[in-house]
């Protein structure tokens, strides 16, 4: 029983936009996602568009075919949708069959499949297709967690870490304005780990920190961010990259895209993100900042062949990297 609470507690979440009018629909909806590792979202229809170009992170929209009063109106909302965020999966309820067929031309071309709320099966198998296509494993998300909290505390020593659950999202939105990216090398796995923060309110947290006294600008944030990375990194490549045969790697690469006016980065993969938010809060002020890693396997993803390296605690005693008391 513990290992299986702990496998649920370690799988990621999928934040889903519903856009419904049917009290009805909408509970059955609330049912579904809170039976499948699903947060339902809801936005007012006339912020709509501004909830969207918010660097709010989506898995998916749900859409009901007459949201609005009407399918046209409903129509109109899934364009705008797509036009605005095309990276974002839409999924139609409909009231009668769980298919496209008979949608009109404009709708049809900006949803991806279609449900009903007494057949939620082509959600199920949408929601797997779209959101959880990627098989994370929970040791991989566990052990991510357990590395970040671990080299932020180290970092922040006088700052209580916290968490939020691990998400997936298929958006390609950046988050802050400071962002720093490595690569992720190996038999299993090919991509990117990116770890992303506000600027001023983590210049305001550095200038707390012992030594510097106040006195802190970009250049100290930069070398900051560096230094986690590598840090995360570093740790990371140990526990889940050292199996024999990492070094036979692909020279296959993607460019990647960024447009800072649009807040939008894309790695060339339609793959889903692995998403964590970690948030830094001083306890005497209860200041707090936000930071937010992100991986990317977007050239190769094996999770057949993941193997997480497990040190025995005699052995780390031996290397020097335990103490006993």
């Amino acid at each position: 029983m513990a290992d299986d609470l702990s496998q649920t507690a370690s799988r990621p979440v999928a934040k889903m936009l519903v856009l419904e009018d049917d009290p009805a629909s909408a509970e059955a909806i609330k049912r579904f996602c809170d039976e499948h590792h699903l947060v339902a979202l809801k936005a007012r229809r006339h912020r709509l568009m501004a909830v969207l170009r918010s660097n709010i992170d989506l898995g998916a929209v749900l859409l009901a075919e007459n949201y609005g009063g009407a399918a046209a109106d409903s129509a109109a909302v899934a364009q705008s949708i797509h036009a605005l965020r095309p990276e974002l999966p839409i999924i139609l309820r409909r009231p009668g069959e769980p298919t496209l067929d008979g949608l009109a031309p404009t709708l049809r071309e900006v949803v991806c499949a279609a449900f009903t709320t007494t057949d939620m099966a082509p959600l199920r198998a949408a929601v797997d297709e779209y959101l959880f296509s990627l098989d994370f494993p929970s040791a991989l998300v566990r052990g991510i967690c357990e590395i970040t909290e671990a080299r932020l505390g180290s970092l922040f020593r006088r700052l209580a870490v916290s968490r939020e659950t691990a998400y997936i999202v298929r958006d390609r939105i950046i988050f802050g304005e400071v962002f720093s990216l490595i690569p992720l090398e190996s038999a299993w796995c090919r991509g990117y780990m990116m770890m992303q923060v506000e600027e001023e309110p983590m210049l305001e947290l550095i200038a707390q920190l012992d030594g510097h006294e106040g006195r802190v600008d970009f250049r100290d944030l930069n070398s900051l961010l560096g230094e986690l990375t590598n840090l995360i990194w570093g740790a990371f490549k140990d526990r889940f990259m050292s199996k024999p045969g990492d070094a036979a790697r692909m020279t296959v690469q993607v460019p990647l895209l960024v447009n800072h006016r649009h807040r939008y980065i894309s790695f060339g993969s339609s793959n889903p993100q692995l998403c964590f938010k970690y948030r830094l809060t001083d306890e005497a002020t209860g200041r707090s900042v936000t930071v937010d890693q992100r991986f990317v396997f977007s050239l190769n993803w094996l999770p057949e062949d993941f193997a997480e390296t497990v040190y025995e605690v005699d052995a780390l005693v031996d290397g020097g990297e335990l103490e006993l008391f």
